[in-house]
């Protein structure tokens, strides 16, 4: 049963990461992607070739709104579609290079801008951030 301080810790917690996540956003570079179109591509980026119910599974979407997704990427350019080697009913996704190359640069702008933020901070305050990002990112995958 949660305490009186876990409940306030979460509290705190999820206002400071949702203030981060949205100061994050706001050094996007300037796309006419969604934030679903963005992280549709980063999951290919991140794990090669998927079918599209795959990809939909790992988006937590339904696989029709994967479909709209996945349309809207291979009009701009950022996806491809290729035949599945091993079943001819199915088709590949996978991030085209103009795709991975968007990726990198809106990584390296929101780099950029939290390593600055990050050199404002003592010793110290950089040490707690290391060892809590490990923390923060076994809550984010439960």
């Amino acid at each position: 049963m949660p305490t009186r301080h876990d409940t306030e810790l979460s509290s705190a917690l999820r206002l400071a990461v949702m203030r981060l996540a949205r100061r994050m956003r706001a050094e996007r570079a300037e796309t006419s992607l969604t934030l679903s179109q963005l992280a549709t591509l980063a999951t290919l980026e991140r794990h090669g070739p998927m079918t599209p119910r795959e990809l939909a599974a790992a988006e937590r979407v339904q696989p029709p709104s994967m479909t709209r997704l996945a349309a809207s990427l291979e009009a701009a350019g950022l996806l491809t579609r290729t035949a599945h080697p091993h079943d001819g009913r199915q088709v590949l996704l996978e991030a085209s290079p103009a795709g991975a190359a968007l990726l990198r640069e809106d990584r390296r702008r929101r780099d950029a801008w939290l390593a600055q933020r990050l050199a404002e901070l003592d010793d110290d305050e950089r040490e707690v951030l290391r060892r809590a990002s490990s923390v923060l990112d076994r809550l984010a995958s439960s």
